[in-house]
């Protein structure tokens, strides 16, 4: 690959096929190395560029580290009917979290809902893409992950919670589906990167310092400066955000075993582990819950669709400014990406091209 722009479009196949040389590379099975570009391609291609192909240096960085096992014995070590936990064994969180899901849908066919908490893994990309595999089973998907501790307790200056997403799907019938993801922090910890990489400002209420106050220099996270958590600030209501967190932390660390709090462990390769760990690597939870056992498919969907055009419907502020629901613009998104590309920045395309010279693999 040679860069002669500060941005270029990439299509979305030879991005996969671009990630699944390197995690082969890597060691990871055919199999694994499809599943887990499928997933970081759907960033990508849903405009969620933070947790896009610019990861992949990252992922590299904890394999060297010796952080992640890029041939897992991916294992259910408890489970009681509806619910189950799995053992990641340090593997992709790519692979382990939707390995999860499919088993959640079967239980869900079985039981009418399934549950499962997943220890022992690593970052699992965009929480959406999981969620969204309940809906060609008509079933109401939903996944989270805890994640790297960048976000303190309201009223603290000590990093306790990560950007910890949270993701809702939900069937429709003529409508694009409905899909809830975001982070329980003010921003993902990646736009903080891409706006460092694109060289512009940061609002503020984004990020504060090592001492807790406000601040709107990009760099600031790596002279201990810390994310803020969903409402921004304590006065924009900072602790609804820190509550959502924590049931995140919750569900996916303490429930399944993995580690929770400050104990989990950094995405970033040169952070190391603290000690005295209380669990097993990351932690995500998942499940799926068959529409079907509350109402009947077919009248939910109609319902949905009717609840999709009443909102896009409401009264404008602006006649200009369109009103959307949850996950349209991604779809949108995608229906564009897939035609004319996927935009890399010129910071990702240096990374990438270090990757392919490393692993002697051509994008």
């Amino acid at each position: 690959m040679h860069i002669c722009s500060k941005m270029r479009y990439i299509s979305s196949s030879d991005l996969t096929k671009f990630s699944i040389q390197l995690f082969i590379a890597m060691g990871a099975s055919d199999d694994d190395a499809k599943i887990a570009s499928e997933v970081l391609i759907s960033a990508d291609l849903r405009g969620i560029d933070s947790h896009g192909v610019s990861r992949l240096v990252g992922y590299v960085n904890l394999w060297e580290a010796g952080r992640i096992n890029m041939s897992p014995d991916v294992k259910i070590i408890r489970e009681n009917k509806s619910t189950f936990t799995i053992d990641g064994d340090s593997g992709l969180g790519l692979v382990v979290a939707p390995m999860a899901m499919d088993i959640a849908i079967e239980r869900t066919k079985a039981y009418g809902s399934g549950w499962g908490a997943i220890q022992n893994s690593n970052h699992f990309g965009i929480a959406g893409y999981h969620a969204m595999k309940a809906l060609p089973h008509d079933m109401i998907g939903m996944a989270m992950t805890n994640a790297t501790p960048f976000i303190p307790p309201t009223h603290s200056k000590q990093a306790m919670l990560g950007t910890n997403p949270i993701s809702y799907a939900f069937p429709t019938k003529k409508e694009k589906p409905l899909v809830i993801d975001l982070a329980t922090s003010s921003v993902a910890r990646g736009k903080i990167e891409i706006a460092r990489r694109e060289g512009k400002e940061i609002p503020k209420g984004w990020i504060i310092d090592k001492n807790g106050k406000t601040s709107q220099n990009v760099d600031e996270l790596k002279d201990g400066g810390m994310l803020t958590s969903l409402g921004s600030l304590e006065e924009l209501g900072s602790h609804k955000g820190y509550a959502l967190g924590s049931l995140v932390d919750i569900m996916s660390g303490v429930l399944s075993g993995a580690n929770f709090g400050k104990w989990v462990p950094p995405f970033v390769s040169y952070l190391p582990l603290l000690p005295n760990l209380p669990g097993k690597g990351l932690g995500h939870f998942v499940g799926a819950m068959e529409v079907d056992g509350f109402r009947s498919v077919d009248e939910f969907k109609t319902s949905m669709d009717i609840w999709i055009n009443s909102f896009k419907s409401a009264d404008r502020v602006d006649e200009n400014q369109s009103v959307y629901v949850p996950g349209e613009k991604e779809f949108d998104i995608e229906e564009k990406r897939k035609k004319t590309g996927i935009p890399l920045n010129i910071k990702v395309l240096e990374d990438l091209e270090k990757l392919e010279k490393k692993f002697s693999i051509k994008l």
